[in-house]
């Protein structure tokens, strides 16, 4: 399942990079049209289990199990910064994408996987929301930062 969704994370730095409301419109659209198959089969594979929630928290085994193939250091950790990274790219590009996905089941799978998430890496207690509220709290720039 999900077999190679790390690589939804290979463009992380240029799309958390100076991050402004025309920049993050065009960069989850991007996301979507590249990576949306993964979410895709997130959705089917939940709405085609018994337990949702047992299902929705593999998909966070998963993502998670991939995250760390992909960014662990020779010191057997991920490094603060790129840990901070990513949980910031799955508030503004992962969740957001899976609450797009029109299923009865979005929530469901977000918080699966927001759970997994936080007790597989530390300093990652986040939450999520949607795009349009992500989206809305922009000006030019995110929450008037950056």
């Amino acid at each position: 399942m999900l077999q190679g969704i790390e690589i939804i994370f290979e463009d992380r730095d240029k799309m958390m990079a100076h991050l402004k409301k025309k920049t993050y419109k065009e960069y989850t659209e991007n996301f979507i049209q590249n990576h949306g198959h993964y979410f895709e089969e997130m959705t089917t594979y939940v709405e085609g289990a018994k337990d949702k929630e047992a299902a929705a928290k593999e998909i966070g085994e998963c993502l998670a199990s991939a995250v760390k193939k992909t960014f662990v250091n020779k010191k057997g950790k991920i490094g603060a910064r790129t840990q901070s990274d990513l949980n910031f790219f799955m508030i503004y590009y992962v969740f957001p994408t899976i609450l797009s996905s029109g299923s009865e089941y979005a929530k469901t799978i977000a918080d699966g996987v927001c759970e997994v998430w936080k007790s597989s890496f530390a300093n990652s207690d986040i939450g999520y929301t949607d795009y349009d509220s992500l989206y809305d709290s922009f000006r030019e720039k995110i929450f008037g930062i950056f």
